[in-house]
């Protein structure tokens, strides 16, 4: 008997078919985007790229100051606010004198100042903002705009939150790309935090506390809670008061959000309570390395056995001060390893045959290439996720911000060593390179982190864009969220039922002890009238 035909192009358009009617469809939406310049953007613009992939119509709002956040885009048409400052001014300042006191030494008084000028940094950030929505909802042909337009959502970093305010006033649904939020990490404004194994931002602690570190603990706490409740929220919640029905606190806004797509994970992140709409993402933007430049991969090959070093201070500085730099470099030419080192300005003069200076490195493909043996990093989240991901050991030398709690959680699961900027020398450098270097158990337990980070069903990635996409086919996702930001805070402790189920306890209480002295006041009464 003769054997049938198979007719593949046939099934392969049965078997597409069968693929297209089991996907969830999302026509392509309409997505308004306030993100936050620097760093920030970098991870939201990872975003962007994939929602305009699939189809998706993305506006950005920009400020006419902004150093990352182009104008025109093939990725997203924008609307420009306008803008006399930059935030980029008020970063080099503070940037400057972070490092330089740390050099100088630590002390109470170089803390608190740091502090207060971080602080005022921070707020006047914040207010320059709500300055430029107060611009917004002025201009009545930018809202008509903005409402005809007929966004599905409001995608935005709440490290800032005129898009979340933003969000309220055009009653859009609302996705936060999100780690910090206007005071302090993302978790703290939804999830229960318990301060005695949840470490504020800024505290330095891991989530095993003793009791003096439980002090310190409630000390950044209070510190947070007095930024926001004096110095950011009162800037919103004006606005809020002038143009939002009913009026509204920040933090309500931002508990009313319907997903929460978290920069981090629980590779990463110290063990938490969370809530149903928050979906963690961290380690999103990270992918398989690609080939390196010809110059460079011949540069990397060059180094043999003995594999390469990279180092990078990330988007916001472009070189340490000029004396660590000399005594870094110098601890790099002696190496046997070849050294690739991001440094804009004078090269030191300590310089080695074996160290190459860029302005620019493709940083994940260096981290995914075999040769690499450790990535001396200041510790940006995206530095350390991309790590995590390639498995690559951190040296780690924070300069300010959370880079000192990220780079301790490395610390703290043996895949990382942290030098603090004010202790780097020739031989503080030397040994903790050396050690990073040498001591396997640093390579393996990075290694180890990275097989839990893969390790998962659905890529971050994927993830992110099936809950944008869910919260604009379901307009919203309110089932996922806490109804705890409608309460008061004394009925949220259930202050109220505690203070009711106590009264009739202590009235009680009070007529037995009011009765007793009754009844020893009469029994002393009687007592004298029968002596007498």
């Amino acid at each position: 008997m003769g054997t049938m035909p198979v007719n593949v192009g046939g099934i392969f358009v049965f078997l597409s078919v069968c693929l297209i009617s089991f996907t969830p469809l999302c026509h392509g939406g309409n997505i308004l985007v306030f993100p936050l310049d620097g760093s920030h953007w970098v991870n939201m613009k990872i975003l962007l790229e994939e929602l305009h992939a699939r189809g998706h119509s993305i506006t950005v709002i920009r400020s006419s100051t902004s150093w990352y956040i182009a104008e025109k885009s093939p990725l997203y048409t924008s609307i420009t606010i306008q803008m006399d400052v930059g935030l980029e001014n008020f970063f080099d300042v503070y940037l400057n004198e972070q490092m330089r006191a740390q050099r100088e030494g630590a002390s109470a008084l170089t803390f608190f100042k740091l502090t207060k000028d971080f602080l005022s940094m921070i707020s006047q950030a914040h207010s320059l903002w709500c300055d430029a929505l107060v611009q917004i909802f002025n201009d009545e042909n930018m809202v008509r705009g903005l409402i005809e337009s007929q966004y599905d959502l409001v995608l935005t970093d709440p490290a800032i939150a005129s898009g979340v305010v933003l969000a309220k006033y055009l009653k859009l649904p609302m996705v936060l790309n999100v780690r910090w939020i206007t005071s302090g990490e993302g978790h703290s404004a939804i999830a229960p935090s318990p301060l005695s194994y949840i470490p504020m931002p800024g505290s330095g602690l891991t989530d095993k506390m003793d009791f003096m570190e439980r002090v310190k603990n409630l000390f950044f706490y209070s510190i947070l809670v007095l930024q926001q409740k004096f110095m950011v929220g009162p800037s919103y919640d004006a606005i809020c008061k002038k143009y939002i029905k009913g009026g509204c606190e920040i933090i309500s806004l931002l508990q009313e959000a319907d997903i929460w797509l978290f920069r981090s994970d629980f590779v990463f992140e110290f063990p938490r309570p969370t809530m149903p709409n928050v979906v963690y993402i961290g380690g999103f933007q990270c992918k398989p390395a690609q080939p390196l430049p010809a110059d460079l991969e011949a540069f990397v090959q060059s180094s043999g056995e003995h594999g390469v070093i990279i180092m990078t201070l990330g988007t916001l500085v472009n070189a340490l001060p000029k004396e660590i730099s000399e005594e870094i470099a110098s601890i790099f030419a002696k190496m046997p390893q070849k050294v690739i080192w991001r440094h804009k300005g004078v090269h030191p003069s300590t310089l080695g045959n074996n160290t190459l200076i860029v302005d620019w490195m493709p940083q994940k493909d260096l981290l995914g290439h075999p040769q690499t043996k450790v990535f001396v990093a200041h510790g940006g989240t995206n530095g350390v996720q991309e790590a995590i991901y390639h498995g690559v050991p951190v040296l780690g030398i924070p300069l300010f911000f959370d880079q000192y709690d990220n780079l301790l959680r490395l610390q703290a699961r043996g895949a990382g060593k942290i030098i603090q900027l004010g202790d780097v020398n020739r031989d503080s450098f030397e040994q903790g390179l050396m050690e990073v270097l040498h001591q396997e158990s640093y390579r393996q337990n990075m290694q180890r982190l990275s097989r839990l980070h893969r390790d998962q069903p659905i890529s971050p990635m994927d993830q992110a864009i099936f809950w944008v996409e869910y919260v604009m086919r379901h307009k919203g996702a309110s089932h996922l969220r806490t109804e705890a930001y409608k309460m008061p805070w004394y009925s949220y402790y259930c202050l109220d039922v505690l203070l009711v189920l106590m009264t009739p306890a202590l009235v009680l209480l009070l007529s037995v002890l009011a009765s007793c002295r009754f009844l020893s006041c009469r029994s002393s009464r009687k007592t004298k009238d029968k002596q007498h």
